[in-house]
């Protein structure tokens, strides 16, 4: 019971902190919001439905094999860590893009698409932290994966989709102290996560 809420904190933890996270994903919901209606940030925000599945794969594959060595797997969780550390320090921080009056098609799949796809963020998290998360819940059983998927997902693109919503209604929240606290108390939240993968690096690396 304690490994399966191990797994559910961790995907309420990168859910939260992804869906809030600023990003290019998240600065394009905002402008396709601002600039052509709520329907097109809504559009962008369902994004990594569509581009995450060819990531996942491969960095399952990736860290599937590099389970037989223990250095590579501290080597991987260090480097998760330090990811994780860094949307910290980037959720402590927040900022949020001007907004473009300029006029164009509006576009929302394709340029969702490309920006998800090509930005490093989401390589960078499931060839880190989010395919070690899966493993571990895999030993958990596959249930336990099911509702990290469900969770993350449900997490990342519900806010990014009441973002859109805000957006598209108006700046006032996103320009208050009450979006900022979220973004601050997260940052809390994954710092103490990064240092449960610094743990988990120093049990591989120093027990090798």
């Amino acid at each position: 019971m304690r490994r399966v809420s191990e797994i559910v904190a961790a995907g309420l933890v990168l859910g939260l902190s992804a869906g809030f996270a600023p990003g290019p994903l998240m600065t394009l919901v905002l402008m396709q919001s601002l600039k052509h209606g709520v329907k097109e940030g809504l559009k962008t925000s369902l994004v990594p439905l569509m581009t995450d599945l060819p990531v996942i794969l491969l960095s399952l594959w990736f860290t599937a094999q590099a389970s037989r060595l223990r250095p590579l797997l501290g080597v991987i969780s260090l480097a998760g860590g330090l990811f994780v550390l860094r949307l910290a320090w980037q959720s402590l921080r927040p900022s949020l893009p001007a907004e473009d009056a300029s006029t164009e098609p509006p576009r929302s799949w394709q340029k969702g698409l490309v920006t998800n796809f090509l930005s490093p963020n989401p390589w960078l998290f499931w060839f880190t932290v989010g395919a070690a998360t899966v493993l571990k819940a895999r030993q958990v059983g596959w249930d336990a994966v099911l509702v990290f998927f469900v969770i993350f997902y449900l997490l990342l693109c519900g806010i990014k989709a009441l973002m859109a919503v805000v957006a598209g209604k108006g700046r006032a929240f996103l320009r208050g102290r009450a979006y900022r606290l979220v973004l601050q108390t997260l940052g809390v939240a994954l710092a103490v996560f990064a240092l449960s993968l610094f743990w988990e690096a120093w049990k591989y690396l120093g027990r090798s």
